[in-house]
């Protein structure tokens, strides 16, 4: 055994292992649904918005998983974290223009928290790491 593993944490390979890149897939998907349904629909350019915001958030994360160093990481999960922002804001405007309803809304704004929640703590990681990683001087 790998004793400098946690008992019970999984290794992280590829950002396919991450469950916050997994929620916020689903989130993305989620939102291309909501998108399509009636009251969404005739409203291209908000649910063009949505679509390019939801689906930034998993992009971001898979590139910043990928990269060398925990700075070039940190930028991109920053970036995915700036379109949860942003698809907040765009949940909130569709709902009060009355073109998302209630329900949908609900879920999918509980979504994208557990996702901002799973984000900041890989942010987090990526921080310590970045401290550790950094030579003494």
């Amino acid at each position: 055994m790998d004793s400098s593993q946690p008992p019970g944490r999984a290794k992280i390979f590829t950002f396919r292992d991450l469950k916050v890149w997994k929620l916020s897939r689903s989130l993305s998907a989620d939102v291309y649904r909501a998108c399509s349904s009636p009251g969404l629909r005739a409203h291209y350019a908000l649910c063009d918005q949505m679509g390019r915001a939801a689906l930034s958030v998993p992009s971001n994360i898979a590139e910043g998983n990928d990269r060398s160093s925990n700075k070039d990481a940190l930028n991109f999960l920053r970036i995915a974290r700036g379109s949860l922002a942003e698809l907040e804001t765009q949940l909130w405007v569709a709902h009060d223009v009355g073109w998302l309803d209630s329900a949908t809304f609900r879920q999918l704004c509980e979504k994208r928290d557990e996702v901002e929640r799973m984000l900041g703590g890989l942010i987090r990681t990526r921080q310590n790491r970045l401290r550790f990683d950094r030579p003494e001087s």
